[in-house]
């Protein structure tokens, strides 16, 4: 007995599935014409779900370089910032040692004077001393002149009418030197203070005349300073210590200008003149030397970083690309100069007023 349906049952069996066979081609054959034909439905959901992945893949991507490209940027604003206190603390550093002669030079004539007026002290009371004894006598009716005449030898001797001008001249000189310790450590303390991140409405005269104080020791052997503000100046929103950093740069730059060109002061005294005008919306301060100039070749790379021509010890080539950063990038404004070789330079610095408030000026001569 055989296994298996007859023979025509087979057969119908063969043509069932071969009709079955033939359907699926059939239909795997339309389903790979929708698929070849680019505006068919199934064609265009496929590039939907693989443009979406894209899209994902892409954003994902996107993300990840943002956060790398926001963890570089608060790297290099904490370089930047680091950077800055370190120009600072070079800066106090090489200034260090002139603010010591400045502080030293009216403390040694307060102390010179001092001793003078000890010294000068114990002859008063000598005189004193002997002038109560001849009024004594003078006082119970000794006939006696002598005392008298002893008393006005001595105070002949002792020079008292010279004692009794130089005594009121010593103590002023005296007040005069403690007014200039004061004033100097003031500005050199008001110039290191730590900086603050945020900006605050700054006196910008104040802040000037703090760092040509502090900086005195770099110009006042080979320049004069003259400073000139407008009166209608208001107080601006402003990182006064970055500030402070810009004009030292500008200021100690001049004076080096200016020693070039004088060798070193030794053929007479050059001029810095630091000027302050209201300039529409923005304060443009102008600091203007007679120095050497600046050459065109010098002139196309002076706010590159660690770009300098001064020898090695007299500058690192900071200043003046720090400068710019302080002033561009932190306070939106802008810097730029005017210089003639051999003749001087003049630099522009201008700084929005952004919700100022008013202040008045003044013109003084600083030397």
């Amino acid at each position: 007995m055989g296994l298996g349906p007859p023979p025509d049952r087979r057969l119908d069996l063969e043509a069932e599935l071969a009709a079955r066979d033939k359907t699926i081609r059939v239909l795997i054959a339309r389903v790979e014409g929708q698929f070849a034909r680019p505006h068919s439905a199934i064609a265009v959901l496929e590039h939907n779900i693989s443009l979406e992945q894209k899209v994902q893949r892409r954003t994902r991507e996107l993300e990840q370089s943002h956060e790398s490209l926001s963890n570089t940027l608060s790297e290099l604003k904490l370089a930047q910032a680091q950077l800055l206190e370190a120009n600072k603390l070079e800066s106090i550093g090489q200034l260090a040692a002139g603010v010591a002669h400045e502080i030293n030079t009216p403390v040694q004539y307060v102390a010179d004077n001092a001793g003078f007026l000890k010294e000068a002290f114990e002859k008063l009371i000598a005189a004193l001393n002997e002038t109560l004894s001849v009024a004594r006598q003078v006082a119970v009716g000794s006939p006696d002149a002598a005392p008298l005449r002893a008393l006005d030898e001595r105070l002949a001797a002792e020079g008292l009418a010279w004692i009794c001008e130089q005594v009121p001249r010593a103590i002023d000189q005296s007040i005069e030197g403690l007014e200039r310790v004061t004033t100097i450590v003031s500005a050199m303390k008001e110039f290191s203070h730590p900086s603050v991140a945020e900006k605050q409405l700054t006196d910008l005269h104040d802040a000037i005349n703090t760092t040509i104080t502090v900086a005195r020791h770099e110009w006042k052997y080979v320049a004069e300073i003259q400073t000139r503000f407008a009166t209608d100046i208001p107080h601006i929103p402003c990182l006064r210590n970055e500030f402070n950093q810009v004009i030292l740069n500008l200021i100690v730059n001049a004076a080096h200008a200016i020693a070039e060109r004088t060798h070193g002061g030794s053929d007479g005294k050059g001029r810095i003149a630091v000027t302050t005008e209201l300039v529409g919306e923005e304060v443009e301060i102008r600091i203007q030397d007679d120095g050497a100039g600046i050459s065109p070749a010098v002139a196309a790379r002076i706010y590159d970083p660690f770009f300098t021509t001064k020898p090695v010890g007299k500058g690192t080539g900071q200043g003046l690309a720090i400068a710019r950063s302080v002033v561009v990038d932190k306070h939106s404004g802008s810097i730029r100069f005017e210089s003639e070789f051999g003749k001087g330079t003049c630099f522009f610095v201008r700084l929005p007023l952004t919700n100022a408030t008013t202040v008045l000026g003044s013109t003084s001569a600083i030397t």
